[in-house]
């Protein structure tokens, strides 16, 4: 009878083994790609919607309105809105 170390060194165990190795790879692969794909939408979601912030900062500031009454309105710090005022400034 085989004993399992025997049983390692068939061709039939070798190619199974194998075949389940690739397997998991390619599974592994696709994973990983999906994951950065959802991440990379994440990041993109994120980007856009402080950059829409951006825009209306820059935009309420254009319309006159103070840095105090734009924080006010959107519901944000101060700090941040004079941050974004600044370095549009700058630009």
């Amino acid at each position: 009878m085989l004993g399992l170390t025997d049983l390692k060194q068939t061709r039939f165990y070798q190619e199974a083994f194998a075949d389940g190795r690739q397997e998991g790879r390619q599974e592994g692969r696709q994973e990983g790609r999906q994951e950065g794909r959802q991440e990379g939408r994440q990041e993109g979601v994120q980007e856009g919607l402080q950059q829409e912030r951006i825009n209306i900062v820059v935009r309420l500031a254009n319309l006159g309105n103070s840095a105090e009454a734009i924080a006010e309105m959107l519901g944000l710090p101060l700090e941040e809105i004079q941050q974004i005022l600044s370095s549009r400034a700058d630009n």
